[in-house]
């Protein structure tokens, strides 16, 4: 008998697609079985990200504005409503993101000097090294996960998700009906 107090245990993914088939006789169990272990992998692998994140002291969410900046390229700079847009956040949330980051140091907050309008985010050195050594932790993972494919079977795994990809971005945008920012 299993322990009120003891998380459920997940059904291993034969298991999971033989009740689909139980319950809709219709389900191709190859197509599920494919389906149900990118999911399973996809969240395991957030978890893992997430976990390396926290070691480095920065958020989820400080890694996707520190991407943003690092993507625009050197000097990796935006200004905040262009940073909002590429991340998908409103300017009110992008500004509580930015103070936040920059109070840790790894963003700093600059009026353009051609424009005194305008502001500008920008990486600071700090923000650079702590995105560096995500990446670094993240190609150890990475590379582990994949240490059983051989290049040929990365190079047709790589293709066969990124058809797969195209095709979902086709039909189901995000949330705020973007499909171009999923390369």
């Amino acid at each position: 008998m299993r322990d009120p107090q003891e998380p459920p245990q997940e059904l291993a993914i034969s298991e999971q697609v033989a009740v689909y088939q139980r319950e809709f006789p219709n389900v191709d169990p190859q197509v599920e079985t494919i389906v149900s272990t990118l999911s399973r992998l996809a969240r395991r692998m957030s978890v893992a990200y997430s976990r390396h994140l926290t070691d480095l002291g920065i958020s989820q969410a400080d890694w996707e504005v520190m991407k943003a900046l690092i993507v625009a390229g050197s000097p990796y700079r935006l200004g905040p409503g262009e940073l909002a847009r590429r991340i998908g956040l409103t300017p009110a949330a992008m500004t509580h993101r930015v103070d936040r980051m920059t109070t840790a140091g790894l963003v700093t907050r600059s009026r353009d000097e051609s424009n005194r309008v305008r502001v500008n985010i920008e990486l600071t050195e700090l923000g650079r090294e702590k995105w560096l050594e995500s990446m670094r932790m993240a190609a150890v993972f990475e590379e582990a996960l994949l240490q059983d494919a051989d290049p040929g079977a990365r190079a047709d795994l790589a293709g066969a998700l990124g058809r797969m990809l195209r095709r979902v971005e086709e039909h189901q945008p995000d949330a705020l009906g973007r499909c171009d920012d999923l390369a």
